[in-house]
């Protein structure tokens, strides 16, 4: 039996997901999105064209892959047709889309009370996309919510009426916009038409792939420092983006589960609020950014950067069970002379390279750093490992040694084919 193949971030988001997922989807049946809502954005480049997918798994591009958008996913239908309208425009098709009728649906008054909690925050804000993702999960577990069945169906009137009755009279309390039920049900209702031939059982459609012996790859949105659970809380994301929530969002139960792939950066980023240890908020920080192209998919805003640290990818690896790394943007952090690499933390005046997401802890611990030579020079040409620059070698090397964990995949560029699979 073919095992289901995953793909996770191991830090903060935006390593790269998108470009090992696009690879790996072209020889899967079906490819799933696990987690998450359009706070979340994958880049991926094709014949020097970039595509950016913020619902819509990426292997939608492959003509004979089936793309499903799971029910851990939270859909704002808006943000799914243009993502849509926007693939047939491009000469692709959205007719292998599969839509999770148990996902649940972003409405307005999300976006809005995603705002006002923020404003709430005021110094304590965590920096949401404001996209309405936290509130509509909120809602999932608070057993109000409406589902993707409900709304394609026409039964999610009453229960639309009753939330936006609701929502408003806090509106009311802040001086806040209040939300028009008539306009947003009308609205709404076309979204339904749209959606409706795509929206299914998709549960049962995995399982029964399963069983004829097809190849399923699913791909988690942000990264496993963002976790709900077990990122640093509460500059999260509100769902599970780790090995948990693929099973949870998808209904794949964990003795299909194959290959566990973790996406990273040969540096590392963070967008939003948080601790974030290795972080170079100066000169070194500022060129990485540049080099990298390091602003948001979703939001444009620029990421905080810096060095690789190794204590966190254990714990990622540690977490998910993570079988392969898959390392990309070895081309731009080839670009410095030096390149900084935290190989263990500092406490107390002991060595550690046990890691926390509690902010006390981190701010006891001073990251201990090895320094390496940069300087790779131009390798979007590399085919294998063996080809790459000595500098290169030492580099990836060491982080295997460290991690115990092999890597897989090494990216030299930013196209699909600037790739080394090992």
């Amino acid at each position: 039996m073919n095992k289901v193949d995953v793909v996770l971030g191991s830090f903060y988001g935006d390593e790269g997901k998108g470009k090992i997922i696009d690879y790996l989807s072209q020889n899967a049946d079906i490819s799933v999105r696990c987690t998450g809502g359009n706070n979340a954005g994958h880049s991926i480049e094709i014949d020097g064209k970039k595509f950016a997918f913020h619902l819509i798994p990426s292997g939608i591009l492959n003509k004979g892959t089936t793309a499903i958008i799971g029910n851990g996913v939270v859909v704002d239908p808006k943000v799914l047709i243009e993502e849509m309208e926007n693939i047939k425009a491009n000469g692709y098709s959205v007719e292998n889309l599969k839509i999770s009728d148990k996902a649940h649906v972003i409405f307005p008054y999300h976006v809005q009370m995603d705002k006002l909690q923020e404003e709430l925050r005021k110094r304590d804000k965590i920096g949401t996309t404001a996209r309405g993702i936290g509130p509509v999960y909120c809602d999932k577990f608070e057993r109000c919510g409406i589902r993707m069945g409900e709304l394609v169906n026409k039964k999610f009137e009453k229960n639309l009426r009753r939330n936006i009755e609701n929502k408003n009279e806090l509106f009311k309390i802040y001086n806040y916009e209040l939300i028009d039920a008539d306009e947003v049900i009308k609205q709404y209702n076309e979204y339904a038409d749209y959606l409706k031939e795509y929206v299914v059982d998709t549960i049962t459609l995995m399982h029964n792939a399963i069983n004829q012996d097809k190849k399923i790859l699913c791909e988690g949105a942000q990264a496993t420092l963002l976790d709900i659970d077990f990122g640093s809380y509460p500059y999260v994301t509100s769902s599970n983006p780790t090995i948990g929530g693929i099973c949870t969002g998808s209904g794949i139960g964990a003795k299909y589960i194959g290959e566990v792939y973790g996406v990273l950066k040969a540096y590392s980023s963070r967008v939003g609020e948080g601790p974030y240890l290795t972080e170079q908020n100066n000169d070194i920080g500022d060129t990485i950014r540049e080099l990298g192209h390091e602003y948001g998919t979703t939001t444009k805003r620029p990421r905080r950067c810096g060095w690789l640290d190794l204590v966190a990818l254990k714990y990622a690896t540690m977490v998910n069970g993570l079988t392969g790394l898959a390392i990309n943007h070895v081309d731009t952090i080839g670009k410095l002379d030096k390149i900084k690499l935290c190989v263990g933390y500092k406490k107390d005046e002991k060595v550690t390279m046990d890691f926390s997401t509690d902010e006390e802890y981190l701010a006891n611990c001073e990251p201990i750093y090895e320094e390496f030579e940069g300087n790779f020079g131009d390798i979007s040409n590399c085919k294998t490992r063996e080809e790459l620059p000595e500098n290169a070698k030492v580099y990836l090397n060491r982080i295997e040694e460290i991690v115990k964990v092999p890597i897989k995949f090494i990216g030299t560029g930013a196209g699909r084919e600037n790739m080394i699979v090992c």
